[in-house]
């Protein structure tokens, strides 16, 4: 634990980059040895807009900026000087002596807090600020405690918590009345953030992913956050749903496995499918929108589908330029899918806004997007009834 080896592979989750006052601590080590640790979203019960926010990190940065003391204003300048001109600060030797004011947030020695801590050995102390701040949580309606990791190999990239699924989280908070009362099913779910997130307001939600250690770390976060479901009314069931497979697991012996009320109540009751930064792996995104086909044609009923991701890019010796290879598949996956005419199922493909408030402190960078795809059945039944018209 002393030191972390970094390799090729090695992801890093940059999400908690953007708050570096905020505590994460270390909880344990999950079945692989990967360190988990523990933060803390804090849900705004009333959304702001991204200029707002803008001008709040620009007021926080002038306060932080060490060399804000020395900063004048054009009319402080004239007051101390006729001509405008400021009089240099010089030490005894004749150098440029320029005055620092220390920051707010430094710890001793004048070093910014390193996060997130590693906890090497249990103290009394930091116990007790733990369980200061869990009492705290509990009290708290609009706090969630999530755990993740922040390193990881590219295959357990769920582990970690991205700004993807807190855009869909915001865009779930903004419209509640949207998915109140649905049953709705999350692909990819990672941490299970927008999951919980959903369960404020649906009924009933369907949190999948696969690896029975990624299951578990959602299953975790969701009792972990039972505080915010449960007044809510909302049920965050976990399930094993593997987008390779043709089928869903029903098999009573394997953990995170379905029922067959479970499969029955999916097919007939899902009205939305969610899924946050999942297409990062041309043979996954493949794989997630053979999915939504085969999950869109079985329902009973129309579906409207949210998927969030952020654009990422990369400079390749390949093209020798930097581009946003997965990005580009998924563009054309979606084409494909809106293109498809088989007699079975149609989707139409739209790009949402992204006017709609931000509830969570993250960046919303330029490279987040948020797509819907709405797919309908075609009236099977209706064609058959005109063809036997025609035919008599």
């Amino acid at each position: 634990m002393d030191q972390i080896a970094f390799h090729h592979d090695t992801v890093l989750s940059d999400v908690h980059m953007h708050l570096p006052g905020a505590r994460h601590l270390m909880t344990r080590l999950n079945s692989v040895g990967q360190p988990v640790f523990v933060s803390r979203f804090k849900v705004l019960v009333e959304g702001h807009d991204n200029s707002d926010r803008g001008k709040v990190l620009d007021q926080k940065e002038k306060l932080n900026d060490p060399q804000g003391d020395t900063k004048t204003s054009p009319c402080q300048d004239e007051e101390k000087d006729g001509e405008g001109n400021v009089e240099p600060f010089l030490d005894e030797d004749g150098d440029l002596d320029v005055p620092h004011r220390p920051r707010e947030n430094s710890a001793v020695g004048g070093r910014d807090l390193v996060c997130p801590v590693i906890l090497k050995q249990s103290s009394p102390v930091i116990e007790l600020e733990e369980c200061e701040e869990e009492e705290e949580d509990r009290c708290s309606e609009g706090v969630l405690r999530i755990e993740h990791t922040m390193a990881t190999t590219l295959e357990d990239v769920g582990k970690q918590v991205w700004r993807g699924a807190l855009l869909l989280a915001d865009f779930i908070l903004s419209k509640p009345e949207l998915f109140r009362g649905s049953t709705v099913l999350e692909l990819g779910a990672g941490t299970g953030l927008t999951s919980i997130i959903m369960a404020t307001t649906a009924t009933r939600v369907y949190c999948t992913d696969v690896g029975e250690d990624l299951l578990r770390l959602c299953k975790r976060n969701i009792s972990l956050n039972k505080h915010k479901t449960e007044p809510a009314g909302g049920e965050v069931r976990v399930k094993h749903l593997d987008w390779l497979q043709h089928s869903l697991c029903t098999d009573a012996g394997v953990e995170f496995s379905w029922t067959e009320e479970e499969v029955a109540d999916l097919y007939d009751n899902t009205r939305f499918i969610v899924a946050a930064d999942v297409c990062y792996d041309d043979d996954l995104t493949d794989g997630l929108f053979r999915t939504l086909y085969r999950l869109c044609s079985s329902f009973t009923h129309s579906c409207t589908i949210f998927i969030s991701l952020e654009k990422r890019m990369n400079f390749t010796l390949r093209h020798m330029d930097v581009t946003c290879q997965a990005y580009n598949h998924f563009r054309r996956c979606l084409s494909q899918l809106q293109d498809l005419s088989d007699g079975r199922c149609v989707f139409r493909v739209e790009q949402v806004p992204l006017s709609f408030s931000q509830f969570l402190l993250y960046e919303r960078i330029e490279q987040l997007e948020l797509w819907k795809l709405s797919a309908a059945l075609l009236p099977l039944v209706d064609v058959q009834l005109d063809s036997d018209l025609l035919s008599s």
